[in-house]
C-alpha cells in the first residue's frame, strides 16, 4: 500500500525588520503553523480580547507562530514590540495561509493558456 505524504501544516516566514533581544541580536526567520478551530475558541475565551478586540490577532498570532529566529514561544507582549510593517505582514502571512492553505496562488499564461502555480512572496521575505 502507498503511503501518503502528510501535508504540511507549518511555513518559513522572514520578517521585513525583525524582532531585537537584550542581546541586539535580530530574529526575523520564523515558522507559522496552519490555525485551528480550537485556536480560534481561546482566542475568544482570552479576557483581554474581550476587554479590546483588536488585541485577539496578537492572541492568535502567539499561538500560530511556533518559532521566531531562536525562540520556541512567541508571546502577545513580545509581538506588542514589532513594528506596525512586520505586524502587518504576520497578519497578511497569516490570511493567505489560512485562506489558501499554501502559498501558491494557481495562474494561468495569457498567451498559452499553460496553468501552473505562483508562490505569494510578500515584502521582506528571502
Amino acid at each position: 500500500m502507498a503511503r501518503k505524504d502528510k501535508p504540511c501544516t507549518e511555513f518559513s516566514f522572514t520578517l521585513p525588520r525583525g524582532w531585537t533581544d537584550d542581546q541586539n541580536r535580530v530574529h526575523r526567520q520564523g515558522r507559522m503553523r496552519l490555525a485551528t478551530a480550537k485556536d480560534e475558541l481561546c482566542v475568544q475565551r482570552e479576557p483581554s480580547v474581550r476587554d479590546n478586540p483588536a488585541y485577539a490577532a496578537l492572541i492568535m498570532l502567539s499561538r500560530v507562530i511556533v518559532r521566531l529566529g531562536s525562540l520556541t514561544s512567541v508571546t502577545p507582549t513580545l509581538l506588542e514590540q514589532l513594528t506596525i510593517r512586520d505586524i502587518a505582514y504576520l497578519r497578511e502571512f497569516y490570511n493567505r495561509l489560512n485562506q489558501q492553505g499554501d502559498v501558491h496562488v494557481p495562474a494561468q499564461c495569457p498567451h498559452c493558456q499553460t496553468e501552473f502555480a505562483v508562490e505569494l512572496t510578500l515584502s521582506g521575505e528571502s
